[in-house]
């Protein structure tokens, strides 16, 4: 079509068109997701006994199996006296406690269910900076909210309620809010790539999610053990600056380690022959720049073998050999 001057005017138009159509697109991806995963999403509500009151709160998880198995965040369960479980049919269910973590905020729970709606685990290394994300969960008690963002940062660290910290944490700015907690974090093609587990308050859009990449190793060992087997040095210790020096001589990684403080009467430090002044700066072969570094060490996989710990020890590097055994510990 052509104006009064004889210059067409469609080009306005056929932008308007375009712009529909990408906001078309977009809402499609995001009921498209709503749709698929928006079923096996569950709310949860858990009752505590704390100084001989109970007391309530609820989360959000999802089925994972279609033989009820719920994933959700330790944070919600942990404690619990009884767990009720609802459907988005409107399904209730009472929840037995498989096993949490709060070291990962991660915990799963069974529901007596069969061919129950269920999500799929997708790859959260494939995920990129800036990729559309979508959040549900039940807010407030709100069943099956959905909100979407993007993904605002990977490989994020947030500390955990037992002090360890979390690697592998996605950000996002996709909507999340007391009641979240435990819900899936989809890509858009309804792939679960995380599990929401932390807003920070009063910052908006700032909300994180455990890689579904950890989770799926957390749940196979919580399915397997009913806890996370992690293991244990039996010393205690502090993160030291090094001098400049000392870095120099030794030709460290690093300017910064771990001093051990007290050793554990008894326990695999005990054994090895390590000694009070210690300062650890590797751990079988890799640089130990602080206790968050050993913590990441201390897998399963060093359970019931030997280890070389590289030690200074009044001037001297010498490396100890020593045998983690498995925490037991609980906040």
């Amino acid at each position: 079509m052509l104006d009064e001057a004889g210059r067409s005017n469609s080009l306005p138009q056929e932008g308007a068109s375009s712009e529909s159509a990408l906001l078309d697109a977009y809402s499609r991806s995001i009921t498209r997701v709503a749709e698929t995963v928006g079923p096996a999403v569950v709310r949860l509500e858990v009752r505590r006994r704390v100084r001989g009151r109970e007391i309530g709160g609820s989360g959000s998880g999802f089925i994972f199996a279609p033989d009820g198995l719920i994933a959700t965040n330790s944070h919600v369960v942990t404690g619990a006296s009884a767990i009720d479980v609802t459907l988005n049919d409107g399904q209730a269910f009472q929840a037995q406690l498989i096993g949490d973590d709060p070291d990962t905020d991660l915990a799963v729970v069974r529901i007596a269910g069969h061919k129950l709606p269920s999500v799929a685990f997708g790859n959260s290394r494939a995920l990129r900076v800036g990729q559309l994300v979508v959040a549900i969960g039940n807010p407030y008690g709100f069943q099956c909210t959905v909100t979407a963002g993007v993904v605002s940062a990977l490989g994020r660290s947030l500390r955990s309620q037992t002090g360890r910290l979390m690697d592998d944490v996605i950000q996002t700015d996709a909507a999340l809010n007391p009641g979240n907690s435990g819900g899936p974090l989809v890509a858009t093609n309804g792939e679960v790539i995380g599990v929401n587990t932390a807003v920070i308050l009063p910052a908006q859009g700032i909300c994180f999610a455990t890689a579904i990449d950890t989770a799926k190793v957390t749940i196979g060992q919580l399915l397997r053990h009913g806890r996370v087997r992690r293991a244990r040095l039996g010393l205690a210790g502090q993160n030291i600056q090094l001098p400049r020096r000392m870095v120099r001589h030794y030709e460290l990684a690093r300017d910064t380690a771990v001093q051990v403080a007290s050793i554990e009467r008894g326990g695999p430090a005990t054994r090895a022959g390590f000694e009070q002044g210690d300062i650890i700066v590797a751990f079988a072969g890799q640089v130990v720049s602080g206790f968050d570094d050993l913590h990441r060490m201390l897998t399963e996989e060093t359970l019931g073998e030997r280890v070389a710990v590289d030690v200074l020890r009044r001037g001297r590097r010498q490396t100890l050999q020593i045998e983690p055994e498995e925490s037991r510990e609980r906040p």
